[in-house]
């Protein structure tokens, strides 16, 4: 079993990547788009290109074949002051062809357009087929040593420090649809260990809607728009979707996961990764356990609300990856730590009667604790999301010595179909010298050539044996660290198309699920699959996924069934199950770091701006980035700045809101100029939008001075600014105002 307490490990390497950052004399606003401001006229001096920003980071700087050059990050980036066509040659001109007088035809023998229009024609590459809607960021991971006793991988041991890059995205829609739809989140990382890259490609959450992977395409043809109108783009509140699990009942327990609060996660900061599959570790002995991997997030699981999440689709559709640069921008490095479900391995696979081969079943951590071995933290920006986020290519068969693959028939079709991808969307057998997916470990593998090699290879024999080469490349012994496959015994058997009877429960997982939320999150259950059913058009669809809720539970049966205006199914007598408490989201507290407060100010009245400079310093001293909102733009006075304006903010950008003033109309409260500045209120209508929906989505909200937001739950005023501020993070700790959405008071007017 995993040993040793992790805080006793000293993880020295990641606090020298924390060092890294620059320290401002005040901490900084995120979302600066360059490293410098810019000038108001065109800059003519040469100079340079600007240094990435403190945030950003790059490959290291390694050949194709793994050897570190000694160059800085940055030579992999734009070189020199002056325009160059590809081959370097200096331009004086990129505005105008080359033509037979001004007014003259173009020239073929333009071949500096013609260079520039072939890349721009090229410039994209065939989007991922799903996770195509991603972000990703630079890291370290950095191991406790908790592991070593199960497992000999590197990258585990105590103190180990381990570049990592993690790609987080969205699985149904295309490139540009929006963040905040409701799908099961990527969440894979690559870790350039010493002894190779090692990929752990998961998903944020535990289970799959299929048991083989065979059935994949039609999972993914059925939740993908209709292909004869290519609609709903990014949804799964359609009639393919619905007609496939309502049949396809293994698919029930993703399901159920994917209409909860998981499926609208509200950062992918606290949002929860799992390995999905059962793994095979090997010690140092030689000695093997199974394990599922998870990802636990530092600042607690949280998620949206449904009414958030389709009004930040419209309103920001970047919504999570803003969060995530911006985050690591301030400073407030997202971090989860890396833990193991451990279960012995035995002939058959199973623990406690759970079979780990099937990729539709959780085994509850009441069970099997998730045990930590280690620490991500992610520190560092892309330098350019087309060269790292859309070109990084993960594999589940990228696995390092100590990490082994079970017999789960979903991972081993994932085994076949990742190779085949990276093909056809990166153009060739070479995407593994692609800077981003270099390997951070020499690489000698004797293949050749193919669209897009990089590697000059030298040597006259890339093959075994060879002596023209001096027989080099040599084959390596287990004490030089070679991947050898755990010897498994492979048991005689009839060559079938079949699934173990261990595979065939599809329902007593969903009811133990639906049983350990809370009651508000069960009620988040009914809603989203009564608005998801509600957008097929087909009854007998609605009808036959009612008949599988009911076999659930009857309640949400009942209650879907209530809301279609559908009679319920006749109900079914349903076994007991034990409730995970470790499955809910609420009644915790969390970090607050990196959360976002909305500040309304009054610049134009006496007492508009009071307190404001001293509540920004304790916000920023808590690790939130506080945004001031006022009626306009620019400088306010008192040293003061807005970042957001009565016609730019809207509630969901923010976790709480703090106001300084209640200002009256601003000039521009116009309902032809702003179709939100409608009312009479003498208050600007725009600030009673914010509070009434910062209310609505169960957001703390604090008042000081003569601002006025009425009372209720989770609102906090007085007349000292910093104790209203200080009350008003403590309530931000447990992510919402939970009884609020319960209380069925009337939401309160600025």
């Amino acid at each position: 079993m995993v040993s040793k307490n992790p805080a006793e490990v000293v993880v020295s390497a990641l606090k020298k990547a924390v060092e890294k950052v620059t320290e401002a004399a005040e901490p900084a606003i995120p979302g600066a788009p360059g490293s410098e401001p810019p000038s108001v006229a065109e800059p003519t001096e040469p100079r340079e290109p600007l240094p990435p920003k403190p945030d950003q980071d790059a490959p290291e700087t390694v050949t194709p074949t793994g050897a570190p050059t000694g160059a800085p990050k940055t030579a992999n980036s734009q070189q020199g002051a002056f325009l160059t066509t590809a081959q370097g040659v200096r331009l004086y001109d990129t505005d105008h062809s080359l033509k037979a007088g001004e007014r003259g035809p173009t020239l073929l023998q333009d071949h500096h357009l013609r260079e520039k229009i072939m890349h721009f024609d090229h410039e994209r590459i065939p989007e991922r087929v799903v996770h195509a809607r991603g972000a990703g960021a630079h890291g370290v991971f950095v191991g406790y040593g908790t592991a070593e006793n199960i497992c000999k991988a590197g990258f585990l041991k105590e103190g180990v420090s381990t570049p990592v890059f993690v790609r987080f995205s969205t699985v149904v829609g295309s490139r540009g649809s929006a963040d905040t739809v409701r799908d099961t989140r990527g969440f894979a990382t690559k870790f350039y260990t010493d002894e190779g890259t090692f990929d752990l490609v998961g998903n944020n959450i535990p289970v799959f809607f299929i048991q083989d992977g065979i059935k994949f395409p039609d999972i993914i043809h059925a939740v993908k728009p209709h292909p004869d109108r290519e609609i709903p783009q990014a949804q799964s509140a359609h009639d393919t979707f619905w007609d496939f699990v309502s049949q396809h009942t293994e698919a029930t327990h993703h399901m159920m996961w994917h209409v909860s609060d998981r499926g609208v996660p509200r950062s992918y900061r606290t949002m929860e990764g799992f390995g999905v599959h059962t793994f095979r570790l090997v010690n140092e002995a030689g000695e093997t356990s199974l394990v599922k991997f998870h990802w636990k997030p530092k600042l607690g699981v949280h998620s949206l609300l449904w009414e958030e999440a389709q009004m930040i689709s419209g309103f920001d559709p970047d919504f999570h990856r803003r969060d995530l640069y911006d985050a690591i921008e301030s400073g407030a490095f997202p971090q989860w730590e890396f833990g193991v479900q451990v279960f012995p391995d035995t002939p058959d696979q199973t623990f406690e009667g759970i079979d780990l081969l099937d990729s539709t079943k959780i085994v509850p951590e009441e069970l099997a604790p998730v045990q930590p071995i280690g620490m991500l933290t992610l520190n560092r920006n892309p330098t350019n999301f087309f060269a790292e986020s859309e070109q990084v290519a993960f594999h589940t068969g990228h696995l390092v010595p100590g990490i082994d693959v079970t017999d789960d028939p979903l991972l081993h079709a994932r085994l076949f179909s990742y190779l085949d991808t990276q093909l056809t969307r990166l153009g060739g057998p070479n995407f593994g010298q692609i800077p981003i997916n270099r390997p951070h470990a020499p690489v000698n593998d004797m293949l050749r050539d193919g669209f897009h090699q990089h590697a000059v290879h030298g040597g006259v024999a890339p093959y075994k044996p060879n002596s023209l080469d001096g027989g080099c490349p040599f084959f390596a012994g287990s004490k030089d660290l070679a991947y050898v496959e755990v010897p498994q015994r492979v048991a005689e058997a009839t060559k079938v198309r079949k699934a173990p009877e261990s595979f065939a429960d599809h329902f007593t997982q969903p009811r133990q699920f639906f049983h350990s939320l809370s009651p508000l999150e069960q009620e988040h259950v009914i809603r989203a699959i009564t608005f998801e059913l509600g957008k097929c058009y087909e009854q007998a669809i609605k009808e036959r996924q009612l008949l599988v809720l009911a076999k659930v539970d009857t309640r949400l049966a009942a209650e879907v069934a209530t809301g279609l205006g559908l009679p319920a199914p006749e109900a079914e007598a349903l076994p007991e199950v034990v409730p995970s408490p470790a499955l809910s989201q609420l009644g915790q507290e969390w970090p607050i770091d990196g959360r976002m407060v909305g500040i309304v100010v009054d610049a134009d009245a006496p007492d508009g701006l009071d307190g404001v400079a001293a509540v920004r310093e304790a916000l920023f001293a808590a690790g939130v980035v506080p945004l001031v909102i006022a009626a306009h733009g620019g400088e306010l006075g008192q040293g003061l700045v807005a970042q957001r304006t009565f016609a730019t903010a809207r509630s969901v950008e923010f976790d709480a809101l703090l106001l300084a003033a209640t200002p009256p109309p601003a000039p521009d409260a116009l309902p032809a100029r702003d179709e939100k500045a409608t009312g009479g209120s003498p208050v600007d209508p725009r600030v009673d939008l914010l509070v009434e929906e910062t209310y609505r989505h169960a957001k703390a909200i604090g008042a000081w001075g003569t601002a006025a937001v009425g009372s209720g739950p989770g609102i906090v005023t007085g007349d000292n600014p910093t104790e209203v501020a200080e009350q008003v993070l403590t309530l931000m700790r447990q992510h919402r105002v939970w009884n609020r959405l319960t209380a069925g008071q009337e939401p309160p007017q600025a």
